[in-house]
């Protein structure tokens, strides 16, 4: 009889092979954003993203909040970032491309900018 892979191992390498899923942890290795932060990086949409969130989610690799109207996602352990950069030395990849910060249109970000 063949010996199977642990479930839940198989489900975080899963949820680790997509690029988007890797992208989004990777911004959120700076602490916890708002889904419009994640669009703004990314430039990509809000249901695309809740999708590959929801797989982080039932991974059990991001957790959320939510504040009114946002929902603040944030990574649920940080060991997640040594499997990433460990990951990332295999295949050479020296690292990860910084992700240019945009204006986020989120209440909290404009209550945070100077009105002019």
């Amino acid at each position: 009889m063949e010996a199977k892979p642990n479930d839940s191992q198989s489900t975080i390498f899963k949820a680790l092979a997509h690029p988007v899923r890797r992208s989004i942890l990777l911004i959120l290795q700076d602490g916890e954003h708002c889904v419009c932060h994640l669009e703004a990086y990314l430039n990509l949409r809000q249901a695309y993203l809740s999708q590959q969130l929801m797989v982080l989610r039932e991974a059990g690799l991001v957790e959320f909040r939510r504040d009114g109207w946002n929902i603040y996602y944030r990574v649920v352990d940080e060991a997640v970032f040594s499997i990433l950069k460990t990951t990332a030395k295999i295949v050479g990849q020296i690292s990860e491309k910084p992700f240019p910060v945009k204006d986020c249109t989120c209440p909290h970000c404009s209550s945070t900018k100077e009105i002019s």
